[in-house]
């Protein structure tokens, strides 16, 4: 069943255009996660649906009401949508303890007071917080913090909740303990969010599905496991993962099957889109589809490493060569089990790994 609809959605900063006719449907039990860089409008597009920005054309839906509809100029208050919001900044009242904090959205709904404590202690139960409740947010550290806030937004079943960048505040440990943390809550809730993240792992670890923003407009979707490893543009393929890129000229092109060089180098890939010889192109490796032989192999270039970097659980190595051809050179990247010396190796790429795209 689908709990909110978005519909060909604009918004305008002035005269700067922000959404482009973005469209979306939220399941209910569905986590979507909103992902993309900086200035592409995954914030704009949850705001709109908050209605903390209102739009310049479009609808939006949630159930059978009407949130927002740009040819009837219907605007509900964000105050009347009943959508739970957790802000990046957690946005905790410092002088309200932490039972105090998570019932503001009963006291404004006036429920009663007996209720309120019920339903506050389950969410703090939920929350494996349970009696942390007398303590301020300044007696918290940050993903206590970011569990409040998760509470306010909970305690009053809103049938749709809104994060925004929920994890940001936190240092790199606290964000993967929340962020294991966060799914399995909201599986166990059986939640409907839509959660606004420019960390890619964050979105494949917590969403069912990802919207990949770009300039104001989806440039794909899909779970994550379509995303990382069935990208169709060249910017999902650079977005997701990491990646090594190589630009050159197409030399060969059949169906799906394309080769392409450079100044001392040859590749075959997968062609992403139609390509014709002397085309110029790129193609897109993940690192981790890199393997390092001292052999040749097919499909492979020889080059020596230049740094070697320990990761804990593998290496990351440098690869660099300069050509007679090319002075700047080649940089490539790929991973691997143990320290290795600065002799040159093979880095053989599997051509259905690499995705060929026109540069």
């Amino acid at each position: 069943m689908i709990e909110l609809t978005v519909q060909d959605l604009y918004l305008n900063y002035g005269t700067n255009p922000v959404l482009k006719g973005v469209s979306l449907e939220l399941q209910r039990g569905e986590v979507v996660a909103l992902l993309g860089s900086s200035g592409s409008g995954k914030t704009t597009l949850l705001r709109a649906i908050a209605g903390l920005e209102q739009a310049s054309q479009g609808r939006i839906t949630m159930n059978e009401r009407v949130l927002f509809d740009g040819d009837s100029r219907t605007e509900m208050p964000a105050e009347h949508r009943d959508l739970g919001i957790v802000f990046q900044s957690y946005a905790l009242w410092p002088h309200k303890t932490v039972e105090e904090n998570i019932a503001y959205p009963l006291k404004l709904r006036k429920v009663k007071t007996a209720e309120q404590h019920t339903r506050v202690q389950e969410i703090l139960d939920q929350l494996g917080m349970g009696k942390l409740g007398k303590r301020y947010p300044n007696e918290l550290s940050g993903g206590q913090q970011q569990r409040v806030a998760i509470g306010r937004a909970l305690v009053y079943n809103p049938p749709v909740l809104l994060l925004d960048e929920p994890l940001s505040n936190l240092d790199a440990k606290l964000r993967e303990e929340a962020r294991a943390f966060l799914r399995e809550l909201i599986l166990r809730l059986g939640l409907s969010a839509i959660m606004v993240t420019h960390d890619q792992a964050e979105a494949m670890a917590i969403a069912d599905r990802i919207l990949l923003l770009h300039n104001g407009q989806i440039e794909q979707q899909g779970t994550p496991q379509e995303m990382y490893a069935s990208p169709r543009t060249r910017f999902c393929a650079e977005f997701m993962g990491s990646n090594n890129s190589l630009q050159g000229k197409v030399i060969q092109a059949d169906n799906q099957r394309a080769t392409l060089q450079g100044a001392d180098w040859s590749i075959s890939g997968t062609a992403m889109a139609p390509l014709s010889s002397g085309q110029d192109a790129v193609a897109i490796i993940r690192l981790e589809q890199v393997a390092l032989s001292q052999d040749a192999t097919p499909n492979s270039i020889r080059m020596p490493v230049s740094a070697s970097m320990y990761l804990g659980d593998k290496w990351e190595y440098l690869f660099r060569q300069a050509g007679a051809h090319d002075p700047e050179g080649l940089t490539l990247r790929a991973y691997g089990r143990q320290e290795r010396t600065p002799d040159p190796c093979y880095l053989s790429m599997p051509p259905e790994a690499v995705w060929i795209f026109p540069a």
